[in-house]
């Protein structure tokens, strides 16, 4: 075999910015007191109150779910916000208050969206005038122009009217941007241009909007901003507990296994029958045969790559966009994430899943198509598999730009298909779905400018900061 042959390519990735950080995550430094497990119920209960008390269909009540969800907290008070998002949208379909008032309008649009009711987009044609163009008007109104921003990055294939909404909000706002005298709405009105909420990781939003919420002026509530808090810091320490452990179980292996390829297989295996074990004593094994079988199509895919590689082979654009989207480990992840859910998952949804539906299929072409966009030059530098960039380019005569901008299209008609997906009735239950849609936010999140993954020395290394590291001070 020639030198050419038998040489492996090399990403001469960076080291790991950790190093044994997480092993110092012992038992002692992640257990949550009892004075703090107490004060949690405490507030928990004060916040229950609040939002049962507040009365519904009101603008005070719209405003509270929404700072709840954005808190990172909601999750506490499931069946109260589903209870009230279900009324809010029977009255939504009658004559509902503030309905001149863009802002809440927005704002009522977007909530429902989320929790899977099919509002109409037309109640945003009364601001608009008879050519169908957006009021300018409208941009006297900050709040408002954010609210409808946000609002129109839940709408679906085919309404243009959410499609003008958003081009007409971006531009006034990223002019108005540099003007903004209130430090707060500034802040708020960056971070929204930068990733909209629907893009956003829950908890790294969570992060975010506990220091927008304390620095809006004389328009925070003290109990629910400090349960938000705490309740984030209980949830840190949870996780950088699970980090420890995971860490740990990775140097083991290392270090007791023999080199190249038995580790990494071997590895796969204890963590599979690990999974099947404790399944096992809930009878619920059968899920980890999902998760092997999808890891098997994802193994072929990697194979697949290494052959068109080694023969210099540029694949056709549906040959590489059918095994890309197997590759990408979308598919796998989506499976594997309802392996170990505690919530009951019947053998239909998993059945649902591994048939790639709609949603898993854009949520896995988001990931295929922002990977390749944001990683092309520097894999084709150093030797890898054409990308479904270069097999566009070879197939169509198109430019590298003229190609970014085709693929940048269908990322944002797959978020389109997200959306749909969550509108209700729906297939499967909504959190089966949004384990697809935090899947689409991981790589929103980290591949919207250039690959933040490979280079974790960056953002990345800042969110894992604020993620498992840095407590939130009280």
């Amino acid at each position: 075999m020639s030198e050419a042959k038998s040489s492996r390519h090399l990403a001469n990735y960076h080291p790991t910015v950790w190093g044994y950080h997480f092993l110092s995550y012992n038992s002692q430094f992640t257990e949550i007191s009892t004075q703090e497990k107490h004060e949690l119920e405490e507030l928990k209960e004060k916040v229950r109150k609040m939002l049962v008390e507040t009365p519904e269909n009101s603008t005070q009540k719209l405003v509270l779910i929404d700072t709840i969800q954005r808190l990172g907290v909601a999750y506490h008070f499931d069946n109260e916000i589903e209870t009230s998002m279900q009324n809010i949208f029977d009255a939504s379909q009658l004559q509902s208050e503030n309905q001149d008032n863009l802002y809440i309008v927005a704002l009522r649009f977007r909530l429902l969206r989320q929790h899977g009711h099919d509002i109409s987009s037309d109640v945003f044609k009364q601001f608009t005038d008879q050519d169908g163009k957006f009021k300018e008007i409208l941009t006297n109104d900050v709040q408002g122009l954010l609210s409808l921003y946000e609002a129109a990055h839940l709408r679906v294939r085919g309404e243009e009217i959410l499609e003008e909404a958003l081009t007409f909000t971006t531009m006034h706002l990223e002019f108005m941007v540099p003007n903004l005298s209130n430090n707060s709405l500034k802040f708020q009105v960056t971070e929204a241009l930068k990733q909209p909420i629907r893009k956003t990781l829950p908890r790294l939003g969570a992060r975010k909007y506990i220091f927008i919420y304390e620095n809006i002026t004389n328009a925070h509530t003290d109990l629910l901003l400090k349960f938000a808090k705490l309740d984030f810091n209980a949830l840190q320490k949870l996780h950088q507990a699970e980090l420890s452990e995971l860490t740990r179980w990775d140097i083991s292996a290392l270090d007791s296994l023999p080199p190249y390829m038995r580790p990494a297989y071997q590895a796969l295996l204890d963590i599979y029958n690990e999974n099947e074990e404790v399944l096992a004593k809930r009878c619920k094994s059968d899920r980890v045969n999902y998760a092997k079988n999808e890891m098997k199509k994802l193994v072929r895919a990697y194979f697949k790559e290494a052959q068109w590689l080694d023969a210099q082979y540029i694949p056709t654009c549906e040959e590489n966009m059918k095994n890309a989207l197997v590759s990408c480990a979308y598919m796998m992840l989506s499976t594997t994430s309802l392996v170990g859910m505690e919530e009951f998952i019947s053998r239909e949804t998993f059945e649902w899943m591994i048939n790639e539906p709609l949603i898993v299929r854009a949520s896995t072409v988001i990931s295929r198509l922002m990977d390749d966009i944001a990683g092309h030059e520097d894999e084709q530098q150093r030797g890898h598999v054409a990308s479904i960039i270069e097999s566009y380019m070879k197939e169509s005569g198109a430019s590298k730009q003229e190609a970014y901008i085709e693929f940048q299209k269908e990322v944002t008609n797959a978020w389109k298909d997200i959306n749909r997906e969550f509108l209700h009735p729906t297939e499967v239950p909504m959190f089966v779905l949004e384990r697809v849609l935090n899947l689409a936010r991981v790589i929103d999140t980290l591949y919207q400018e250039k690959d933040g993954y490979t280079n974790s020395k960056g953002k990345l290394k800042d969110m894992i900061n604020l993620l498992f590291v840095e407590s939130v001070k009280i």
